[in-house]
């Protein structure tokens, strides 16, 4: 990638709805160029799938929660049971295993704490946990779907 492979998913990152003739202007290529930029970083996988972003609040799901997750069964059956029913909870947004502490981080969103009580029962249901523990984010400060390009090559 270069200086304006990087410009290009700047562009893309902030507003993927523009034309290809508008990215280009910004970058200074000629439209055809710049869609064959945009197709290689395509066929790269770097860009992986353009989405709607939607407010989460105007679907009534504006409650985010944290779950935290220790196991003490540390199997790889265990483990695809687990990921199993994570992956058929649709509240949970985000899934990370981690290092540390924690052995999984989850993101839910729910609209309100009645609501979360149900994907809780679902979580623990599934499989065995040693220590479920939730935080309700109080207000969110930054929210951002954009990586930092500063270290893309």
């Amino acid at each position: 990638m270069d200086a304006i492979d990087i410009r290009i998913l700047d562009i893309l990152q902030r507003d993927a709805e523009q034309q290809v003739a508008q990215i280009a202007e910004q970058v200074g290529l000629s439209s055809t160029p710049c869609w064959r930029r945009i197709q290689r970083l395509k066929e790269a996988g770097v860009i992986t799938r353009q989405v709607a972003l939607v407010d989460a609040r105007k679907v009534n799901v504006g409650v985010t929660v944290f779950v935290s997750v220790r196991t003490s069964v540390h199997t790889e059956a265990w483990f695809e049971t687990f990921k199993a029913t994570v992956q058929a909870i649709p509240e949970v947004v985000e899934f990370y295993r981690m290092s540390g502490d924690v052995d999984y981080l989850l993101r839910v969103v729910v609209p309100d704490i009645a609501a979360y009580d149900k994907v809780y029962k679902r979580l623990i249901a599934g499989t065995q946990l040693h220590d479920v523990s939730s935080s309700f984010a109080m207000e969110e400060l930054k929210l951002t779907t954009a990586l930092p390009l500063g270290y893309a090559s």
